[in-house]
């Protein structure tokens, strides 16, 4: 009989590690021989899983699909086993690889790692913050915390939270620059862009009194790569910056920031998700922080 479950945890090595070598040696194994039961599978299958060249190995669609499904597998079998050996329970365990964005991180999973290491000690967390966009399978990451749309069908999501994006502004660059009362004055201030929306030079409103909602072409001559940076740069007096308003409430409350053009954002929602890849059925460990993590959003303290 066929040892499925070997090949799958050979598979995922050679993606995980890049080369057969570097797989043959974590596994004990030789390169041809990981190469070969690689080859194994992709025969039996009857479909190409990974491009091979000279500098890396890439996955195909159906290689993406089979390293998904692979690794749902295997947290299948490993639970299984350590169900009967509990006596019908199953403690989380295992590392978690999270990526989230850097504000949504400092806000709401930071302040309660402590808890949820707590409640599950036999986990091993790896949290890494970025705001850019991720490939799951390529930054190795079991979920990911995300806002705005989610164009992979592919991926499955979780909603968490729906937030207001405010357009704030420090007092000092209000005092010099003036307070623009439409949107229409946004084109005589320096507007404060995220580098990693290409191409998104606008910022949404709706009329107040109409209600026609519209995109308003915005310019300015500072771009930055998380929200934490632009908003440092914003109560800096630099300029007008468009932020989710859990990252901004603090400030906002001590008079750091103001907040502007409120009548036409009332509209202006984002979503945030936890991402992930693959099937429906999650790790113990998976589902155990997404809960926990949803649990705590229930109770989050969101401003109007």
């Amino acid at each position: 009989m066929d040892n499925r479950a070997g090949e799958m945890e050979t598979f995922i090595k050679v993606v995980e590690h890049g080369s057969f070598s570097m797989a043959g040696r974590d596994l004990h194994m030789s390169p041809s021989a990981v190469s070969k039961l690689v080859t194994r599978i992709e025969d039996r299958l009857e479909t190409r899983l990974l491009v091979r060249s000279t500098r890396k190995l890439q996955l195909t669609p159906e290689g993406e699909l089979y390293m998904h499904r692979a690794r749902t597998i295997l947290d299948q079998i490993d639970e299984t086993d350590r169900l009967v050996a509990g006596g019908g329970q199953v403690t989380p365990r295992g590392k978690l690889s999270i990526n989230a964005s850097i504000a949504f991180s400092e806000v709401f999973i930071v302040p309660f790692l402590p808890e949820f290491m707590q409640q599950y000690p036999d986990i091993e967390l790896d949290l890494t913050q970025t705001d850019g966009i991720i490939d799951l399978l390529e930054e190795r990451s079991d979920v990911a915390i995300r806002s705005g749309g989610l164009p992979d069908s592919s991926l499955m999501a979780r909603k968490l939270l729906e937030t207001k994006r405010m357009i704030v502004a420090s007092p000092t660059y209000l005092a010099e620059h003036g307070t623009p009362q439409t949107p229409m004055d946004l084109v005589d201030h320096n507007c404060l862009r995220f580098n990693f929306l290409k191409g998104r030079n606008f910022w949404p409103f709706t009329d107040p009194e109409t209600g026609r909602s519209f995109d308003q072409i915005i310019k300015g001559e500072f771009l930055g790569n998380s929200g934490p940076l632009v908003k440092a740069i914003c109560i800096a007096g630099v300029g007008i910056a468009r932020i989710g308003a859990f990252h901004v409430r603090d400030e906002i409350e001590r008079g750091e920031l103001v907040e502007i053009l409120p009548d036409w954002t009332n509209t202006d929602m984002e979503t945030v998700h936890a991402v992930w890849a693959g099937h429906e059925h999650l790790a113990t460990r998976i589902r155990a922080f997404i809960d926990f993590l949803a649990e705590n959003m229930k109770s989050a303290d969101q401003p109007d």
